[in-house]
């Protein structure tokens, strides 16, 4: 699923950047050298993309982790990772459905064992500990500092803080007595996620600062969004207990490999979508109305749009003014069309009317959103 590619140069080698770290302790493996090395000895191994966040959050600790096993007398398991968009054979051999993947591989059995805890160090050692079977030295053991707790944000620090990652953010007024009931229940969460480093819990007083509001059009106290990469994804709206917002937020955060069964197909012929590539894109929507997605097999939230997206596709069925698209950007024929169509996500999903762009796409990806989404632009006696 995740055969990738290098679809951003420039972008990539940014993040790459912030990837790097000064440690010198993490191995950095080839395809070659992971065949090599691996088969003599114990392996604990992360399986990465420069331009991915959670990577980057990660990769301290990783460092920290390759400081402990790496440099020890009695070396038990060697820490390595493996640049994915580099060695892509290798991470589509490896079956790499998400970034960062963390499999550890012990000597003489050709399957690795999947890592799904959570990415804090003691998490990562007990692991290794429990599959090999090592006994660490007795000791009370360090409460880790919180990583996150509730996060107060403001135009200031707004849009910097949601760039990257998830967060679920509460948009509130000081006068609001819903607000004000739902307070210590926010609290409360923010709590029960301040060690969890994939999710932060934040809070935007829109009496002060307005702006941040007004641009994800809040109208009404308070507002619920969950938000992933500086996108907003969904707008909860079930009830306000805390365990039905844990269950909420543990929902959202659920591996994007958990959705792996479901695959981006172009080989049904029945299909109302149209498959466009760098080919054929510019008289694919040259007239009328084109909605477009953007996508990339390997992403998770792509595979979970697809049969909405296959629905969206029969709805407009018969109107000839209307077309409902989708572009692979790992496609060799296509990584310059996505480049520059600014592309820098997936899915990304974007509006075009006689071949111009005209809007991009940010709101719920329920299929009725995403229908009403069309119908506004069309002319009215088209509808």
């Amino acid at each position: 699923m995740w055969k990738l590619s290098f679809i951003f140069v420039a972008f990539s080698v940014v993040r790459c950047l912030a990837h790097d770290s000064d440690s010198k302790s993490v191995l950095v493996y080839s395809s070659d050298q992971f065949l090599t090395e691996v088969s003599k000895q114990n392996h604990f191994v992360m399986f990465f993309a420069p331009w991915c966040g959670h990577c980057s959050r990660l990769s301290p600790t990783w460092d920290q982790l390759a400081d402990k096993y790496n440099s020890a007398e009695k070396n038990s398991v060697k820490i390595a990772k493996v640049d994915c968009t580099v060695e892509t054979s290798l991470c589509s051999e490896q079956d790499v459905t998400g970034y960062p993947t963390l499999k550890l591989f012990k000597t003489g059995e050709d399957e690795g064992v999947k890592y799904r805890g959570t990415r804090d160090l003691a998490s990562l050692t007990t692991f290794i500990s429990e599959q090999l079977g090592i006994e660490e030295p007795d000791s009370v053991p360090e409460l880790p500092e919180p990583v996150n707790g509730l996060i107060e944000l403001t135009e200031e620090t707004f849009e910097d803080h949601i760039r990257e990652g998830k967060h679920f953010v509460k948009f509130y007024a000081p006068w609001c007595g819903h607000c004000q009931k739902l307070a210590p229940t926010w609290d409360d969460l923010a709590r029960s996620f301040e060690y969890d480093t994939t999710v932060t819990i934040g809070k935007v007083d829109c009496t002060v600062h307005r702006s941040v509001c007004n641009t994800f059009d809040i109208v009404g106290y308070p507002t619920l969004l969950w938000i992933e990469d500086g996108k907003k994804l969904q707008k909860y709206q079930g009830q306000r207990t805390l365990e039905d917002l844990k269950s909420f937020v543990s929902r959202m955060l659920t591996p994007s490999d958990a959705t792996a069964t479901e695959q981006e197909t172009d080989t049904d012929d029945n299909s109302p979508i149209a498959v466009l590539s760098g080919e054929n894109f510019e008289s694919g929507v040259a007239s009328g109305f084109a909605f477009v997605k953007f996508f990339a097999p390997w992403c998770g939230h792509c595979k979970r749009l697809a049969p909405t997206w296959e629905e969206l596709g029969k709805k407009f069925v018969g109107n000839e003014l209307v077309r409902i698209v989708k572009v692979d950007c790992t496609q060799e024929i296509s990584k310059d069309l996505c480049n520059r169509q600014e592309v820098d996500g997936f899915p990304t999903l974007f509006l075009y009317k006689n071949g111009e762009k005209i809007e991009e796409y940010n709101g719920s990806r329920s299929l009725d959103d995403l229908y009403e989404f069309v119908l506004k632009h069309l002319p009215h006696d088209e509808l």
